[in-house]
């Protein structure tokens, strides 16, 4: 069974990168690290909702119900690509809109160009949904790793959450999921994350091993981060 994380990289192509540098200011080496970085982060917070029978079946429900959705135009909308550009993704679209209506959110249009697009409605939502009050320290403790600020890590994440929800979306209708093996599935996915180390693995503690709101202490990995982001430069 391939990881849902690099099943979403195979579908962010050489558009959606340079569209990420570009809104960013970045190289697209230093996008790619940074998606690298959100994804884990991502599904470890879909990993803690799914790890009681409540969570994964509220999310079986939710992907089962509309796996079937169309995310062309969607991901253009957001990534300012074309529709259908990210590699495939072809018949997986609305989802986020769907996820987000069976979780009471209440998606926003997408702008024309893409380029702020989902970052306060669908996008955002499915943030707010997956990591709770964790939001706040998941985008500083990003912001910390990528170099981009809580600000900025969390313009990234919502502009990345509909894909990872769509891919999400097919992989649990492909393999016919039950609730329980979709838990199962993404907490493996966490725990190889965990036990790699590096910034993916600390990023997952200290965001979400944490009690309560407050300041993600990643001082450990800032050095880490920092050589990751140098090294793009050259």
């Amino acid at each position: 069974m391939s990881g849902l994380v690099n099943a979403v990289m195979a579908q962010i192509g050489d558009n959606e990168i340079g569209a990420i540098a570009e809104r960013f200011g970045m190289s697209r080496d230093q996008a790619q690290a940074a998606i690298e970085q959100s994804l884990p982060l991502m599904v470890g917070a879909m990993a803690k909702n799914a790890s009681t029978p409540q969570g994964a079946q509220a999310l079986h429900s939710a992907l089962g119900d509309h796996a079937e959705a169309d995310l062309g135009g969607l991901l253009g909308g957001l990534l300012g690509g074309n529709a259908g550009s990210g590699g495939g993704l072809g018949g997986l679209g609305s989802l986020a809109e769907a996820v987000l209506g069976g979780i009471g959110g209440s998606p926003s249009p997408a702008p024309r160009g893409g380029a702020e697009s989902g970052l306060g409605g669908v996008g955002g939502a499915i943030l707010g949904h997956i990591f709770g009050n964790r939001r706040s320290q998941a985008e500083q403790g990003l912001g910390q790793t990528t170099g981009l600020g809580g600000a900025g890590a969390g313009q990234l994440m919502a502009m990345l959450a509909p894909i990872v929800m769509a891919v999400l979306a097919r992989t649990n209708r492909q393999q016919s999921l039950s609730p329980g093996d979709l838990g199962d599935m993404l907490g493996s996915e966490t725990r190889r994350t965990r036990e790699a180390g590096g910034i993916g693995g600390g990023l997952l503690g200290a965001v979400l091993d944490r009690d309560g709101d407050g300041d993600v202490d990643l001082s450990d990995l800032l050095a880490v981060g920092s050589s990751v982001i140098a090294a793009t430069r050259r």
